[in-house]
């Protein structure tokens, strides 16, 4: 069965290293906002910005959350990671700080924003179910292929993880 996701990440900082991965063609994911689309769908309001997330995720399969250095906490990134969880999606994480941006820069790694956001009525923290692969390079290039090479295995066990919870 083909995967179709929903890629989360920190627009602004982050776009770059999030149009890396999205591009390597291993997974169907979703085409992001333009600078001037989130403008327009911004000022609609919160009502407005649920609406089109929901649009987006509508038909994926998983979210996947390109973790940067400020990542974790924002409050649209969690809003994307409890409609995906609520909604039966798969749900799981990739550190991308050692992506280079355009300028060729590493980021310091951020928080895991699993950490903040409970689930179900145990009370219990998203992280302890819901992965967060940090590839083991600072090579650019290396954290590229390494995640080329796992993302479908980490979309098809995000998957099989939500549905046994």
């Amino acid at each position: 069965m083909a995967r179709r996701v929903f890629y989360s990440f920190h627009y602004k900082p982050d776009n770059w290293r999030a149009s890396q991965v999205r591009n390597m063609g291993v997974i169907e994911g979703n085409r992001p906002a333009s600078d001037n689309d989130w403008e327009t769908i911004s000022q609609g309001g919160d009502a407005k910005i649920k609406k089109w997330i929901a649009d987006q995720m509508y038909g994926k399969s998983c979210v996947v959350v390109l973790i940067g250095a400020n990542t974790a906490g924002r409050k649209w990134i969690n809003h994307e990671i409890i409609k995906g969880w609520d909604d039966s999606k798969g749900v799981f994480g990739i550190y991308i700080h050692n992506l280079k941006n355009s300028r060729g820069e590493q980021v310091s790694k951020g928080a895991n924003p699993f950490a903040s956001i409970r689930y179900g009525d145990s009370g219990k923290m998203l992280s302890s179910i819901v992965k967060a692969y940090d590839p083991p390079y600072s090579s650019s290039s290396n954290v590229y292929d390494y995640i080329a090479e796992n993302l479908a295995e980490w979309v098809d066990e995000a998957v099989d993880i939500r549905a046994s919870h």
